[in-house]
């Protein structure tokens, strides 16, 4: 890359600091632009602010070149050629896609822009925003975009914990607004390796959105599975097994908690004007359903929750990863509390502090594994739990951690079945 071409990331979250600082690694000189002043603060003092595999590494050596600084004003990213957008894009309750963040970032560079600059979201999009943005900049600033400045949208689709080795894999899909807004945003992420996909505005808007929603469906399919499977006193793994089995047309997921801000947030995005309006909430009711069939399973075994011990491993939304925004550990939390029971947490990923595993699991009348962090499914942690939590400690495992198929079962049994392999 040109060490004379500028970058402006505004948004230094998972998505825009590797993003920011993988530019810089590459030779350009980047701003990274955040409201969060320990976010700052902590890249200042060289240390990242989350996990992400390789990006401790890569922050050490993008700081020695000094090719990255920092601000706290989305105004600041003006200063730029390239300004990419990597900031939040919630969903409100009824359904309804929360734009706000980034109308508000446009906002502030809007009386900055000049001819030549490039603005690329990267943010996950409503369909049909980015050509929204697009007319917002003609209609307040006299632009033509595609020829004085250049629009468009380049999904971010890397998974926590592979960022490093994605954004060089995976294709880059590039939806500008007229073919040299296309050009340029290409121009730009081509850097990587990944191989570049040009497309319209829309279909790279859609792209993004309906990826999150098949894996969301995906997982929604075993998870209802595994409920229907508890109702009719069947074992869901060994079904997925004659599933999946020797089966041309099988393929069915293993099920689990189905959570992270992605997936829980990004059909709404569809649900919002969906000629089948019902069809993904449903999908939605599945997965958010999970930690409820969980209390209620151990309940229907354990009888009342009132004192009873429960012992929650993780708090994660994903194994490996510190990332606790929508987790529904934390659902799962709530709803035993709510039963009166004494929950004890346990994450050893996560900065919120947590007890530690032993403490978690002593004389606990209920484990619940949320998480499957690989710290938690080994034969030494089984040992610990069978030791500390005693063999008549209920053990709920929906994510089948230690290979004993078993989502419900009892400490001695789960034991026994691990040994006998």
């Amino acid at each position: 890359m040109n060490d004379q071409r500028s970058i402006s990331v505004i948004g230094l979250g998972r998505v825009g600091l590797p993003l920011a600082l993988s530019f810089a690694d590459h030779g350009a000189q980047v701003l990274g632009v955040d409201h969060d002043r320990a976010v700052l603060d902590a890249i200042r003092a060289g240390r990242m602010p989350w996990t992400e595999s390789g990006t401790q590494e890569l922050l050490d050596r993008v700081s020695a070149t000094g090719r990255l600084q920092l601000a706290e004003r989305a105004a600041d990213a003006a200063d730029a050629d390239d300004i990419v957008i990597t900031i939040g894009t919630p969903s409100f309750f009824h359904f309804e896609s929360d734009l706000r963040q980034v109308r508000a970032a446009v906002d502030d560079l809007l009386p900055l822009l000049r001819p030549g600059h490039s603005l690329i979201l990267r943010s996950t999009i409503a369909p049909g925003t980015t050509e929204f943005v697009a007319g917002y900049v003609a209609k307040h600033r006299g632009f033509q975009v595609g020829r004085d400045v250049f629009v468009a949208h380049a999904p971010e689709r890397i998974a926590a914990g592979r960022f490093l080795e994605e954004i060089d894999t995976l294709p880059c899909i590039i939806g500008g607004v007229g073919a040299r807004s296309g050009e340029v945003a290409a121009e730009l992420f081509g850097v990587f390796d990944a191989p570049v996909v040009q497309t319209s505005p829309v279909q790279a808007e859609l792209a993004k959105i309906w990826t999150n929603i098949l894996r969301y469906t995906n997982f929604a399919l075993p998870n209802l599975l595994m409920m229907d499977c508890e109702r009719h006193g069947a074992n869901v793994f060994e079904v997925i097994d004659l599933i999946n089995r020797d089966y041309p047309r099988g393929g069915i997921a293993q099920p689990g908690l189905t959570a992270g801000s992605c997936l829980r947030k990004d059909f709404t995005f569809s649900e919002e004007r969906s000629p089948a309006p019902g069809m993904l909430l449903a999908v939605s009711r599945v997965n958010e359903t999970v930690p409820l069939f969980l209390v209620e399973g151990i309940k229907r075994r354990l009888g009342e929750l009132a004192h009873r011990k429960v012992a929650v491993l993780g708090v994660a939304f994903k194994a490996d990863t510190d990332d606790e925004r929508d987790s529904l550990a934390h659902k799962l939390i709530r709803l035993l509390e709510r039963e009166l029971a004494d929950v004890a947490v346990h994450d050893p990923h996560v900065t919120t502090p947590t007890m530690s595993f032993e403490e978690a699991v002593d004389a606990a009348d209920a484990v619940v594994v949320a998480t499957n962090h690989s710290e938690f499914c080994t034969a030494r942690s089984l040992a610990t739990i069978a030791e500390r939590a005693g063999s008549s400690s209920l053990i709920v495992d929906p994510w089948n951690c230690w290979g004993a198929a078993q989502v419900f079962a009892y400490s001695a049994e789960i034991t026994a079945l691990v040994a006998s392999g």
